[in-house]
């Protein structure tokens, strides 16, 4: 029987080839083996692969009798339409989702986000298009809600570079404006961790996946983004354990999750928080 609460499971995708991890593939799949046979597997999404490492990984998925992957389209379309015709070569690679890029901060989104969606047609895996916080953001989420689940929204939580660290209520305001349309998300990057912290050795300022996970619940009840804001900069567990547990048994609302090159901090936080018990 799982110990993992419903509201977690598949929270955490293995990103464990992105940075900082930055794992080799032999590594990364041979540790995606034991996490998927662990007592902590249901917390754990797909392995998230390159579009430009599929050769390699259809050679890894040879030894294990079957891989889940989520494919991070690096090298555009054409270059996951090729990952994609590499699946039969192997029949033990399921692809749950295709994420990609639709445009860099600044640039305008809709050109990018159009030309996904229409790529999308009916494969069936979930596409995340990953959408700047920036200039058309909610144009882009407007276009999004008018497709009926063709595409699902993702955004950037953290990187390299300080701005790339979203504010509160910066975040606030996409995640409300997801609920205000029906729209589930996904986030990428800077979430190690179940509480905002700053981190000592680089002075980025990290959200939380537990502040997230309140901030999303409070926005599916209708709060507002100044609420949603709150939550998101709170740095003290309690008032967010306190929020997250009696939603313990239910799916979680809006977010669909987040990768992290580190399966074990997600983990190891959520024990220390008495939220899971894994032996």
């Amino acid at each position: 029987m799982s110990s993992i609460p419903k509201i977690f499971k598949g929270l955490v995708d293995d990103a464990a080839v992105f940075p900082p991890g930055n794992a080799s593939l032999p590594d990364a799949v041979s540790a995606h083996r034991t996490h998927r046979g662990s007592r902590h597997a249901d917390l754990v999404g797909p392995l998230l692969v390159r579009s430009s490492q599929f050769t390699e990984l259809i050679e890894e998925a040879r030894a294990m009798e079957f891989l889940e992957v989520g494919i991070i389209g690096d090298s555009g379309l054409g270059g996951v339409d090729q990952a994609l015709g590499q699946i039969p070569r192997s029949g033990r690679v399921l692809v749950r989702q295709v994420e990609i890029a639709v445009a860099k901060r600044g640039e305008d989104p809709l050109p990018g986000l159009r030309d996904l969606i229409s790529w999308r047609g009916d494969k069936p895996f979930d596409v995340y298009a990953e959408i700047p916080l920036t200039y058309g953001c909610l144009a882009a989420l407007d276009v999004l809600a008018g497709e009926t689940g063709r595409a699902h929204a993702k955004f950037r939580t953290g990187g390299l570079a300080a701005e790339l660290f979203p504010t509160p209520e910066e975040l606030a305001l996409v995640i409300v404006a997801c609920a205000q349309r029906g729209l589930r998300f996904k986030l990428t990057a800077g979430l190690h961790h179940a509480v905002r912290h700053t981190d000592p050795a680089t002075g980025f300022t990290h959200h939380g996946f537990l502040n997230v996970l309140a901030a999303s619940g409070a926005a599916a009840q209708g709060a507002d983004a100044n609420a949603v804001a709150e939550l998101l900069a709170l740095v003290d567990p309690l008032p967010l354990i306190e929020a997250v547990r009696p939603m313990l048994a239910s799916p979680r609302p809006l977010w669909v999750g987040f990768g992290t090159c580190s399966i074990p901090e997600p983990l190891d936080d959520l024990i220390t928080l008495g939220l899971v018990s894994v032996p």
